[in-house]
């Protein structure tokens, strides 16, 4: 960095970021980073809708981290919000069932039920 300007327009940068993040027009995915989620390979599930985000050039689709979601045997867990629509919760993610959440629910709308809480739930009694 070697002028003002140039902090100034990463300042920027990040700004329109942080309001993407906020902006109830994208479609967002929280994965669950917490200790519990690490230990149960969230870290591999966060970076492969990264990189099929990015591959599949999805433009208003925000991935992201957060910590503990509060289900820690069901991890790893992840979270789509899509606009004007229910949070879906997803839980024992792994990195095989990233494709199907993308193309299934995030590209054509339709939640991927089997891989829910609420089916999870429901049949592991």
């Amino acid at each position: 960095m070697k002028s003002i300007q140039e902090l100034e327009a990463i300042r920027q940068r990040t700004l329109n970021t942080i309001n993407m993040r906020k902006d109830n027009q994208n479609t967002r995915v929280v994965v669950g980073m917490a200790t519990c989620g690490i230990a149960a390979g969230a870290r591999p599930v966060l970076l492969k809708f990264m990189d099929e985000v990015a591959n599949r050039n999805l433009s208003g689709v925000t991935v992201s981290q957060t910590g503990c979601i509060g289900f820690c045997r069901l991890e790893p867990i992840v979270e789509v919000y899509s606009p004007d629509k229910e949070k879906v919760t997803y839980v024992k993610v792994n990195p095989d069932m990233v494709g199907r959440i993308i193309t299934d629910h995030i590209v054509n709308g339709k939640v991927v039920e089997e891989y829910t809480i609420g089916y999870y739930e429901k049949n592991n009694k």
